[in-house]
């Protein structure tokens, strides 16, 4: 396995301010890339105390088939209960306000742990839920779609945004055009599309200011 030790191995950084709104950032299923990092400062610059946990224990790749295998091998709750704590600790500071933002692995994780009612906006990049997993989520979500993508039967963005929409959830969406998935990565130089990631931003922060702010 090309794994890559990353620093503060199996703790969650913080960045931002004490007391403003939480926002919760969860990786793919590449770890936590150097990448994301700049994602939270620059997030964190715009008023939002943002947690960036670490599900992987320590290691990150940019290998794809390493990946895959550290996202089998994740267990699934193990990785909600670090999302928990990681939210229960900036909010210990004084806010009750709760953002999360997750990539692909972590969208759906996003998605997951929204159903809890814990949240008060999700952003997912390039995720959905499969109708199994699939419960009624009761904030606001936002939906960053790749132009081209493959889902599993059941889980293709039209029915899962049906299903939301059925529940009553509040669903915002854009597509970006000529991108594949993981297309907001930094780390993964074959992935990433500079201009559409910063649009895909740019509207993330707005969502957030919107559904967090006073």
């Amino acid at each position: 396995m090309h794994l890559v030790p990353i620093p503060n191995p199996g703790e969650t950084v913080y960045y931002g301010k004490p007391g403003d709104p939480v926002v919760v950032i969860i990786h793919d299923m590449y770890g936590r890339l150097p990448g994301l990092d700049q994602f939270a400062t620059a997030l964190s610059s715009r008023g939002f105390r943002v947690a960036v946990p670490d599900l992987y224990d320590g290691v990150c790749t940019i290998d794809t088939a390493t990946a895959e295998r550290l996202r089998d091998q994740l267990d699934l709750l193990d990785a909600l209960a670090i999302i928990d704590e990681a939210t229960a600790v900036a909010q210990d500071a004084g806010t009750e306000k709760v953002g999360i933002i997750g990539f692909s692995l972590g969208g759906r994780l996003a998605l997951l742990h929204a159903q809890a009612g814990s949240a008060d906006a999700v952003v997912a990049y390039y995720a959905t839920l499969s109708p199994d997993d699939h419960g009624v989520i009761p904030c606001p979500v936002l939906l960053q779609w790749a132009e081209t993508d493959a889902w599993d039967e059941g889980s293709e963005p039209a029915e899962f945004v049906d299903r939301l929409k059925e529940h009553g959830t509040p669903v915002s969406e854009f597509t970006y055009l000529a991108t594949k998935h993981f297309f907001a990565n930094a780390g993964i130089a074959e992935r990433i599309n500079g201009q559409s990631a910063a649009l895909a931003f740019a509207r993330t922060t707005v969502f957030l200011d919107k559904h967090l702010g006073d």
